[in-house]
């Protein structure tokens, strides 16, 4: 049977290269949009390491004051913490979780080389955003008095660092002593990759950690934001005061990440779409032109669903030949390693498309085999 089939295609490959080019072009737009969708899925689902609900960022700009910036800083946070509405408040640098913000620098540890994200902190960060620490414990301000800055790095960097060591008490970088570890931390939001991060001890003293994250009370709501920004405005004259809700940030860092999806599944769709109406009309007319054999067929003893397998067939081993070629270039992607993406993502998403790829051109023939079985032996070789 699939001798026959090989034949039958070769005999019109002419006819049918266009249709092998169409199929394996859509197979390897498919294996991107499937790629990208399955690394996405596989980010979204891993923990972020924090919770942000309920979670306010009040960032201060100084304006044109140049007089006494870190001290006025800190009666701010400490007239914020006195607030009823108020759980928890920390201060850290600018890059706060969803923000637009990064700083990353790279640390080195007994020869390896490792780029990691700095976020400085002080103490109550891990109390505001509710981050459970998993080995060790969080660095407190009396940690800042001896020679070395203390920190609290993430799984990844544990990993990065150390591999199999125990972490805590050790040096990196020639000034950081490591305090503790905590799990994950995914600070642009679910569909970020999970990178080394490090947390340091902020200097209180510092004008440059302008940034508080406050928790509030569950049901706080618009009076208590417009009544916060009053009191620091003025309590620190000409600053100016803007309140971010994590909630609000995160909505928008989904947005940067889903909106070039969104327009790649839309192409890609419109693209698939146009291929399977191609495939139909060209099914059809492959039919209209060979009734006079599907009618010999017939009169010889064919079934109707014989001739409908048939047709099946014939289009299958061409989408299986269109997808053989597709496989040379997409399996290069898992063994270069493209992208520093894991392997399983891709092998998913070849997986993926040409499931995807049987299912379009099966129901592409499916309806035109149909009218082929129906075809009367008799009718079709009048008209022949």
């Amino acid at each position: 049977m699939i001798r026959h089939l090989l034949k039958l295609i070769w005999n019109k490959k002419k006819a049918h290269s266009l249709l092998l080019v169409e199929i394996w072009a859509s197979f390897l737009v498919l294996f991107g949009l499937t790629s990208l969708l399955v690394y996405n899925i596989s980010k979204y689902q891993e923990p972020i390491g924090f919770t942000y609900e309920n979670v306010w960022a009040v960032s201060l700009r100084s304006n044109r004051d140049t007089t006494d910036l870190a001290e006025k800083i800190q009666r701010v946070l400490q007239r914020i913490k006195t607030y009823p509405e108020v759980e928890s408040a920390t201060q850290m640098s600018s890059n706060f979780p969803f923000s637009q913000s990064s700083m990353s620098n790279g640390v080195d540890y007994k020869k390896k080389h490792v780029m990691a994200d700095f976020y400085a902190t002080d103490e109550n960060f891990a109390q505001t955003l509710n981050m459970p620490v998993t080995e060790g414990r969080w660095y407190r301000s009396a940690d800042s008095v001896g020679k070395y800055t203390p920190i609290v790095i993430n799984q990844k960097a544990k990993e990065a660092f150390f591999e199999n060591e125990l972490p805590l008490g050790k040096i990196i970088g020639d000034r950081f002593k490591v305090m503790g570890v905590v799990n994950t931390f995914k600070a642009k939001g679910e569909f970020m990759a999970n990178t080394p991060a490090i947390f340091e001890l902020l200097d209180p003293k510092s004008s440059w950690h302008d940034l508080f994250l406050i928790r509030v009370r569950p049901g706080t709501d618009a009076l208590f934001e417009a009544k916060l920004v009053k009191d620091i405005t003025l309590m620190v004259d000409e600053w100016s005061v803007e309140v971010d809700h994590l909630t609000d940030s995160r909505k928008n860092q989904h947005n940067l990440t889903l909106v070039p999806v969104i327009i790649f599944l839309t192409v890609s769709g419109f693209l698939l779409i146009n291929v399977a109406l191609g495939l139909f009309g060209v099914l059809n007319l492959s039919i209209a032109k060979r009734r006079g054999e599907i009618g010999l067929r017939r009169a010889l003893g064919a079934t109707g669903n014989g001739i409908s397998e048939q047709f099946i067939g014939e289009i299958w081993v061409l989408a299986t030949f269109a997808l053989l070629i597709g496989l040379l270039f997409a399996a290069q992607f898992p063994l270069m390693n493209v992208f520093d993406i894991q392997a399983g993502v891709y092998l998913t998403a070849i997986a993926i498309s040409i499931v995807v790829i049987y299912g379009i051109v099966t129901l592409c023939a499916l309806f035109p085999s149909r009218l082929a079985a129906r075809i009367q032996p008799a009718v079709a070789l009048h008209e022949e």
